[in-house]
């Protein structure tokens, strides 16, 4: 299965348990990896023939964006719903990272793997 990644999208929510979390807008680092069969679009330089993955990201951030989870947990699996939504994405692997969310730690981050149901 061939694979397209969306690498280290910086977006900005509200996310979080603790009351400052629910106010102010948190940076959070995604990385989506999509697992699809490229060949064809390999073959014919046709976007019609693979993954949208602009289309993708803006689905993406909008969910993001919008959004108002408490659990970053949450937050990675709409995500992965999200790539899901398109018929060619048969696997999505999402890792939401957190940046600054525990004290002496750089992030957090939670990453989830789902396979289209057949």
């Amino acid at each position: 299965m061939d694979r397209i990644h969306i690498g280290d999208l910086a977006l900005r929510c509200i996310i979080g348990i603790l009351p400052e979390e629910r106010r102010e807008l948190q940076d959070v680092l995604i990385n989506v990896t999509m697992a699809a069969d490229l060949q064809a679009a390999g073959r014919s330089d046709d976007l019609a023939d693979s993954v949208d993955y602009k289309a993708i990201k803006q689905r993406i951030r909008t969910l993001v964006e919008g959004s108002r989870f408490r659990l970053i947990e949450s937050l990675a699996e709409r995500i992965a719903a999200t790539c899901l939504e398109d018929p060619r994405v048969r696997r999505v692997r999402v890792r939401v990272d957190k940046p600054g969310a525990l004290r002496f730690a750089r992030t957090v981050a939670v990453e989830v793997s789902r396979t289209r149901k057949a």
